[in-house]
Formats: structure tokens, C-alpha cells, sequence
């Protein structure tokens, strides 16, 4: 059984604390749409559980009692239907947040402590330089018009060759235009960084900006969708997931792999990782690490050699 239930969450008296939440992620700590959605499904399907579970309506007093037991037994709930550690470990995250929000509005505790699923921490294996271009070249081939395979190229070498997000480069706007030897880009949590511009992939962007069939301008999107609207991320993955089919590579060969080697690349030729965690846009040097794959003894040299305190 589902975890929703066959509950209608629209009238569910406690799903004006998830909306509310839902605003809070968006306006207050400017998370991505992508951890908004997850997290704000998450609430909606602990909202459902719960109801089921105690065969009566729940509010938020209602959420404030949530123990330790009744988060296990929704989280095995979700095993059953097929999620794995990862995803365990985020939905968990997402309870507690929305939880703690929960009783901070409703002058609960929050969240009951719950030890989180171990989760191997890892990062794609990167794209040969030769593969990566390979499937830029190979997408721009079999679409379905020009200039949609200049689209599609032009996304994949801003993963490969300046290491940006599938998110971050369709979310860029013909504010990019006209393009230098860098360009100004907006990652997670708003925040700006600057990265540099190869000739080759500000080369491909140009040729798609003058085939493509709608006029830029500042405020909307460069990269347009076949029917004008913005370009969404799922029409790359697609776009990769059959390139690396008729090129027989390997699953793990994604969008996100190739901003992976973007990363890998540079730290191979000797790039500093503090320079690479600015490129990437990492909040923090650890995830550069994790990130990339950096042995924990050079990490220590690293931040030895950069710390004023170290």
C-alpha cells in the first residue's frame, strides 16, 4: 500500500503546514526546485501514513506526537516499495526538517531522534575526453531539427567543459548574451559564481543562439524547449541516455558524469581544489572532495597550505 493512502491530500487539514513549509524551503532557505518537490512529497506522504496509520484526521498537534516508531514504520513502508539507502537517507532528512518546522509553528519538539541508513558516500566515474565529445557530437546528429542538435550540444559541453549543473545551464537567460571568456552562473541556494568560457563551448552556444527559431532576450530562457517554452532538464537526459546507446557506453555515462569530469580533469592536470570548489560552486572544500575523489591525506595538505588558522 502506498504511503499516501487513498487519502485526499487536498483536504487534509495538515496539508496547509506542508504548503507552508513548501514556501518556507523556496523563500527562506532557497533551496533548488528539486529538493522543494522531493521534500514537500515527502510531508504529503508522511501526512498520509500518518492518517491511515491512526484512522483519524492529523493536524498539526497531530504531527507534533509523531515518535520514533511511527518514523520507522513509515520508513519501512517506503522500503517496501522499493527505495534504497540514498533515498531512505533523504526522505528521513526531509521528516526531520519538516517536522522541526512543525514544532517550531506548533510549539512541539520536533522530530524524535532516528539513526539514518548508512549511505556509501560517491561520485559518478567521469567520461573519457573523447567519449564526452563523442556524445555531444552524436546528440547533435540524430535530433529531430538543427537547430535542437546545436541546442543539445551546447548544453553538453557547459557539463563537460565548464562544469555546470544540467539545472544550472537551463536555467541560464539571454543575460548570458553576448558571451566572453566567462560566464556568471546561479547554483544552488541562489548563489552566484563565475566560470570560464572555453572557445569551443561559447563557440557551440553562438551557433545555437542563431539557429534557434524565438528571439532571446535578458529575462528569458537561452535555452528554449522544441515548442519555445524552457528547456527541460528530463530532454537532455534523454537526449544522453540515447547517444551512450548508440555508442555503447555504459549506464553511468549521464549529464551529471560529465560535470563530474569536468572536475576530475582539472584536478588530474593539477588544478588547486580550492580553485576547483569555486568552479563547481561547492559550499563546502569536503564535498569538493567526496566529489572528486581526493585521497583525505592530500585534502589535510591542502587545507594546511590555504588555512590563515591551519
Amino acid at each position: 500500500m502506498a504511503a499516501s493512502g487513498s487519502l485526499n491530500l487536498d483536504t487534509h487539514p495538515a496539508l496547509a503546514l506542508s504548503a507552508e513549509w513548501e514556501a518556507h524551503l523556496r523563500r527562506d532557505r532557497r533551496r533548488s526546485e528539486h529538493t522543494i518537490r522531493a521534500y514537500a512529497a515527502t510531508a504529503r506522504r508522511l501526512i498520509g501514513f500518518l492518517g491511515q496509520h491512526r484512522a483519524d484526521a492529523i493536524d498539526g498537534k497531530a504531527l507534533t506526537a509523531v515518535d520514533a516508531a511511527e518514523m520507522r514504520a513509515f520508513l519501512a513502508t517506503r522500503r517496501e516499495e522499493g527505495i534504497g539507502n540514498a533515498s531512505a537517507a533523504r526522505e528521513l532528512s526531509a521528516l526531520r526538517g519538516f517536522l522541526a518546522f512543525v514544532g517550531e509553528k506548533s510549539g512541539g519538539e520536533g522530530a524524535p531522534r532516528l539513526r539514518g541508513p548508512r549511505v556509501k558516500r560517491g561520485a559518478p566515474r567521469p567520461v573519457s575526453p573523447d567519449d564526452a565529445i563523442a556524445i555531444a557530437d552524436d546528440a547533435e546528429e540524430e535530433a529531430a531539427k538543427p537547430w535542437i542538435g546545436l541546442r543539445d550540444k551546447a548544453v553538453l559541453l557547459l557539463l563537460y567543459g565548464a562544469g555546470l549543473r544540467i539545472g544550472e545551464a537551463v536555467a541560464l537567460t539571454g543575460a548570458a548574451l553576448p558571451l566572453g571568456e566567462t560566464l556568471i552562473v546561479t547554483g544552488k541556494r541562489a548563489k552566484t559564481r563565475v566560470v570560464p568560457l572555453l572557445p569551443q563551448v561559447r563557440a557551440a552556444i553562438e551557433a545555437y543562439v542563431a539557429t534557434c527559431p524565438w528571439a532571446t532576450a535578458r529575462d528569458v530562457p537561452l535555452f528554449r524547449g522544441a515548442k519555445g517554452g524552457p528547456l527541460a532538464p528530463d530532454i537532455i537526459r534523454r537526449a544522453v541516455r540515447a547517444a551512450r546507446a548508440r555508442l555503447s557506453l555504459p549506464d553511468r555515462t549521464t549529464p551529471h558524469a560529465l560535470r563530474h569530469s569536468f572536475a576530475t580533469h582539472l584536478l588530474g592536470r593539477g588544478a588547486d581544489l580550492r580553485a576547483l570548489q569555486e568552479l563547481l560552486g561547492h559550499a563546502s572544500l569536503s564535498s569538493t572532495q567526496v566529489y572528486t575523489g581526493v585521497d583525505a591525506a592530500h585534502l589535510l595538505d591542502v587545507y594546511r597550505n590555504a588555512h590563515p588558522r591551519a
